[in-house]
């Protein structure tokens, strides 16, 4: 990769800008200060202000999302996710998005990052990988309600395909787990909807083999790209 495709593609200045970079002396590759910006570099070799290029192969984060949070870059939805994250991975290229999204009201684990085909392969209906919900209702709920989403008979309001089955634990009079492979729109809070319960807190635990564990609200850690065996256990 030449040096200024590698400023611009990890988001450090534009193509433009990086000859000024390297003429600040900014830009080296293994202690060697590089001088040419058409020079052709491996990025797991380069530093920038003396720092190593950050995730040369990929990103790949686990963020506790709070509520309050959207999963959007648009204007006016409020405060972003990407705004807990460093800045300049916004602007790498590609830059870094959410594995699917949760609700503004949603906390819990979210997956980041910017290689595409992972996401896809994450998200894609056919694949089933299955997420873990914490739930609380405004009501006491059913028994029978475990057999009910386990079904694969249920049906929101407004569509006409059924949910796939889903498996409901118990934890308290109000409170479930939801273990779902699906992704619909709301799709927790309108699967209570349609048996009479509203959710009045929700919170995602678990996403494929990830689990949240004790990663504090706000803050995110770095994951390791999983191996194209975990690839394949995760879908």
């Amino acid at each position: 990769m030449r040096v200024d495709q590698l400023l611009s593609h990890f988001g450090y200045c534009s193509r433009r800008e990086a000859g000024l970079w390297v003429r600040r002396g900014r830009v080296s590759l293994e202690g060697r200060v590089l001088d040419d910006v058409g020079e052709r570099v491996d990025p797991g070799r380069v530093t920038v202000d003396g720092e190593a290029i950050e995730g040369p192969e990929g990103l790949l984060v686990m963020l506790h999302k709070p509520a309050g949070v959207v999963c959007s870059r648009s204007d006016g939805e409020g405060r972003s996710v990407y705004e807990l994250l460093p800045g300049r991975w916004s602007q790498r290229n590609p830059p870094v998005t959410t594995v699917g999204r949760l609700d503004r009201d949603t906390t819990g684990l979210l997956l980041v990052t910017d290689l595409g085909d992972w996401v896809h392969r994450w998200t894609s209906p056919k694949h089933h990988v299955e997420k873990t919900y914490e739930v609380v209702l405004d009501g006491p709920g059913k028994a029978e309600w475990v057999d009910v989403f386990a079904s694969g008979t249920l049906r929101l309001e407004g569509e006409t395909k059924a949910c796939l089955p889903a498996r409901l634990e118990w934890v308290g009079d109000c409170q479930a787990r939801l273990h779902l492979v699906e992704g619909r729109f709301h799709q927790v809070k309108r699967m209570f909807s349609e048996l009479g319960r509203e959710v009045v807190r929700l919170h995602r635990s678990r996403f494929g083999s990830y689990e949240l564990g004790d990663l504090t609200e706000g803050t995110w850690r770095k994951l390791e790209l999983p191996s194209l065996d975990r690839l394949a256990e995760a879908g």
